[in-house]
């Protein structure tokens, strides 16, 4: 399972990724990575940072982003291989954040990135820790933001209600959509994170009461999360040997008002990491980068200057 639904939030935060300036972002070049094409949007020139979006999203979450990081680093958002609008990757019956990381050393290498910073959110986060521990080289360093490492929470104080929880609420039921078709599948996923208060307010999130511009957002995205919820290893394994091991400087972002699970697995990073910093964004949610965009892109531009 992972957090992630940023664009669905669109329809509650004040900087939706609806009103941003489209231009250029609607023409993304195309790479071949390993076995699939990737689409991804490239400005600016020096050190390479490599932007990558959370689920049911795509490389323009990063547009409100692109421009500031641009004018110190060549910066470069992609997305990911089942997302908008990359088309033709077969159904992977094994996907996951690991072919993710797979799919990004590729990339990285094919455009000649390394070392490459990473920022990256959700499940993307998730795949750049299994980037940093499986391709150590290719990493200079990393903002994450609540990785959803959600094999951990049964090991974990508190977790196991946690897990319980949003398997009960968001991850079955879709996983049981999906099988009907991508919009019940996705209305059952943002129905259920509704259920569990990802919005952090009073106000219910439901895929009905979404803008209709929102709903076709998700929906170009849905092919990730049909794949996922299918998927034997949605959720590999990611011993806490293995990012004890990890050598890249790391920023841990944080939203005070995420669901508790994000804070649970942070603390362990935290606890893991050899070398990182920890920021908790106050009244942010998972969605920290909608929220308040000018205070993550700040706290990420002072983190990559130290590095």
């Amino acid at each position: 399972m992972k957090t992630l639904i940023g664009v669905a939030m669109a329809a509650v935060l004040p900087l939706p990724l609806l009103a941003q300036d489209a231009s250029g972002w609607d023409s993304p070049k195309k790479v071949r990575a390993g076995d699939v094409e990737l689409h991804y949007f490239e400005q600016g020139k020096g050190p390479a940072v490599v932007m990558v979006h959370g689920g049911l999203e795509d490389y323009r979450a990063w547009q409100p982003q692109v421009k500031a990081f641009s004018e110190r680093y060549r910066t470069v958002a992609y997305s990911r291989r089942y997302n908008y609008p990359n088309v033709g990757a077969a159904p992977r019956p094994d996907y996951s954040a690991r072919v993710d990381a797979d799919d990004l050393a590729a990339l990285i290498r094919t455009l000649k990135l390394a070392p490459a910073h990473v920022v990256a959110v959700s499940y993307g986060a998730y795949a750049a820790l299994l980037l940093a521990d499986r391709y150590p080289e290719l990493v200079r360093s990393l903002v994450l933001s609540e990785p959803p490492v959600l094999r951990w929470l049964p090991d974990l104080p508190g977790g196991p209600t946690l897990f319980a929880d949003i398997m009960a609420k968001v991850w079955d039921p879709s996983a049981r959509a999906f099988r009907e078709g991508d919009q019940a599948g996705v209305k059952a996923a943002i129905d259920g994170f509704g259920e569990l208060g990802y919005s952090g307010s009073d106000q219910k999130m439901t895929f009905a009461t979404l803008p209709p511009d929102v709903q076709t957002l998700l929906l170009a995205n849905a092919p990730e999360w049909r794949v996922l919820t299918q998927s034997t290893d949605a959720f590999p394994e990611l011993p806490p040997s293995a990012v004890r091991r990890i050598k890249a400087p790391t920023l841990l972002l944080g939203g005070q008002r995420s669901l508790a699970l994000h804070g649970v697995i942070d603390r362990e990073l935290e606890r893991l990491l050899p070398h990182h910093e920890r920021l908790v964004l106050p009244n942010a949610t998972h969605e920290m980068w909608n929220e308040y965009p000018a205070e993550c892109g700040s706290a990420a531009l002072a983190f990559l200057a130290k590095h």
